[in-house]
Parts: C-alpha cells; structure tokens; sequence
C-alpha cells in the first residue's frame, strides 16, 4: 500500500499564498512564518508514521514548486515520492485528478486530499477497519454539526454508504467524508472506470461523485468514523486559521 496525493488544485480563495503555489503548499504552522509546514508535510509525516514507504502526489497548478521541494520532502520523511502530472488541473475538478493517479491505485492507496489538516489516528482508524472484504472505505465525521457546504454522507449499517454529496439536507446525513479514503488494490479498475464515466459526462464533478457511481452500480463502500478528532478542509483565510491552530497540535 501507498500513499496518494491530491495536489493539483490552485486554491484561488486563499490567494496571495496561491498566486505562486499550489494550494497543498499554503503554510499552515505559526502566521507570518512563510517557510513552516504545509499540509502536504503533515499528511506526508502521517504517511510516514503508519509505515508507508511511497506516495504518489498528484500536481497540477503551480507544480513546478512541488517538483521543486520534491528531494527534499523525500529526505525529511524518508518516502519515494511521485509526482504525476494534471494536464487539466486548472479547467476541470478533481474527478479527473484523481483518474490521472488511477496507475497508483492498483497498489493499494490511503488517498489524502490536499488541502485536509487531520492527525494520524485517521488513517490509523482506516487500517483498523480493513479486512471482512472491504475495498473501499471513506474516514467520516461523525460528530461535527453539518451545513451546507461540506461532503455529507448517508451510511445504511447493512449496506455501507449510500449516497455522498454536498447537495443533502444536512439532518439526512450520517456524517461529513473529511478526504481521505482507504481504496485496496482490488478495487482500483472500477474506480477508475466509475472516474471516468464521472469526469466524462461532466468535467466539473468531484471525486466523491465517482464514489456514488460506484455505488449505484452497486459496489459496496464502507465507512470508518474518525471520533471526536480536530480537523478542517483548508478552502479559505477564516479556514487557514483553523487549521494553524489545529496544526500545531500535531
């Protein structure tokens, strides 16, 4: 099993740190330090404390700065990292990034995307829950109070999860995907093809969307609840706040 990456996205809500780097290498320790960690440092230290020895990273927008950090992420965590490249990271959503790293999947993935602030117990929670045949299975929130925004998911206890989207009454949902997905090898050829069929009809989709594709074919997606653990999805200032003050918990 490796780790895999989604860093492609340009951020635009967070510039000026966006105007000249991904949205993955926004810094997130103390404000004012502009060479602190960043969130891809934070999963790629999680990546590494479970034992992970590769991680793919998938860029797009501004990946020169990541081709350029490259060398010297691989020595501060020890891992191979690479880097495969998002022709379409600046026109379509990230159904398409994700597809872009469907060769990395046939290892096996602990998917993490770039721009979620969270402690290692979630994929250490993920690790736990595998076995019993599942193939994939999405870290959920079940604690946090829902809104409008977030990634909400309904979860039947016999059947895994049901439906995934932003677009729910959130008093529907079980809980919030936080974006970061334990996908076993196995199931690599459907995904990809769910992906594509997703980015196909529309190139705006989200990956998540690939996850209802599959569902509605009727693959079985688990979850495994991450309990009452501090994290955020880094989409704008008031967001990068928080997740400085998470980040420097962990």
């Amino acid at each position: 099993m490796i780790g895999l990456v989604l860093a492609a996205g340009a951020g635009r809500r967070l510039r000026p740190y966006t105007d000249s780097l991904p949205k993955a290498l926004v810094p997130v320790g103390p404000a004012g330090i502009e060479d602190s960690i960043t969130v891809l440092d934070l999963t790629l230290g999680n990546f590494a404390e479970i034992g992970l020895t590769e991680v793919a990273v998938i860029v797009g927008y501004r990946k020169e700065a990541v081709y350029e950090r490259k060398a010297a992420l691989e020595a501060k965590y020890g891992l191979k990292l690479t880097l495969i490249d998002n022709d379409k990271a600046e026109e379509w959503n990230n159904a398409y990034s994700l597809w872009c790293g469907r060769d990395a999947l046939k290892d096996g993935v602990i998917l993490a995307n770039g721009d979620t602030v969270h402690p290692v117990s979630v994929e250490k929670t993920l690790l736990a829950a595998r076995g019993d045949g599942k193939k994939i299975i999405l870290a959920l929130d079940t604690v946090k109070s829902l809104a409008d925004e977030e990634m909400k998911v309904v979860v039947d206890p016999g059947k895994g999860m049901t439906k995934i989207t932003k677009l729910m009454d959130p008093s529907e949902a079980t809980g919030e995907y936080i974006g970061v997905t334990l996908i076993e090898g196995d199931a690599a050829p459907e995904l990809a093809d769910a992906l594509k069929t997703v980015w196909e009809t529309d190139p705006q989709q989200f990956y998540e969307h690939g996850y209802q594709e599959l569902v509605n074919r009727g693959f079985r997606i688990d979850v495994a609840p991450i309990g009452d653990v501090k994290w955020v999805e880094i989409d704008n200032h008031d967001d990068l706040a928080k997740g400085r003050e998470i980040a420097c918990r962990y």
